[in-house]
């Protein structure tokens, strides 16, 4: 029970995230972001550990992000137009997507093989339906897939051996 909850968690934040940006206030995926990562932070068995892993995820998120963004492959904003950094509410998604790493990706942490080829599929596969849905634009679609679908094969694996060090549901 506790994996359906958390992915479904997942799938509302992203979707607020996304609609939120689609409809020109963020203010709804941040809030849902943040109420879903205080919500899964409540119901750990060691909190700290969690905020933690949210925390480092947000770091990385915000790096790669904003990399995207001074490349020139990822635009935010009306009909794409470039901004300076990458807006919050995709930032807010990498702490949203660290509530999964252990709880219902907790398999995959044992396994940065699995984890790489999730982060390789799952991660250009969010991007584009984003992108279809109208809350980004792909300037070079191949390559901004492929920078994605690469840094998303590193990240993934990363992730999930912080959240074995930061794992806030590990039983006492």
């Amino acid at each position: 029970m506790n994996s359906l909850l958390n992915v479904a968690l997942f799938q509302a934040g992203w979707w607020a995230c996304v609609l939120g940006a689609i409809n020109e206030q963020p203010w709804i995926g941040l809030t849902a972001v943040a109420v879903i990562v205080a919500l899964h932070s409540a119901r750990a068995v060691r909190p700290r550990r969690e905020i933690a892993l949210a925390s480092i995820a947000a770091g990385a998120g915000a790096l790669f992000e904003n990399a995207l963004v001074l490349t020139g492959w990822v635009r935010y904003g009306a009909e794409g137009s470039s901004a300076a950094f990458a807006p919050l509410w995709i930032v807010a998604m990498w702490p949203l997507f660290a509530t999964t790493l252990n709880v219902s990706l907790r398999k995959m942490r044992a396994h940065p093989a699995i984890a790489a080829l999730l982060g390789l599929i799952g991660g250009p596969l969010a991007y584009y339906a984003g992108a279809r849905l109208g809350a980004l634009d792909l300037a070079s679609p191949g390559a901004a897939l492929t920078a994605i679908a690469l840094g998303w094969a590193v990240l993934t694996p990363a992730l999930c051996a912080a959240a074995l060090r930061y794992d806030g549901y590990a039983p006492s």
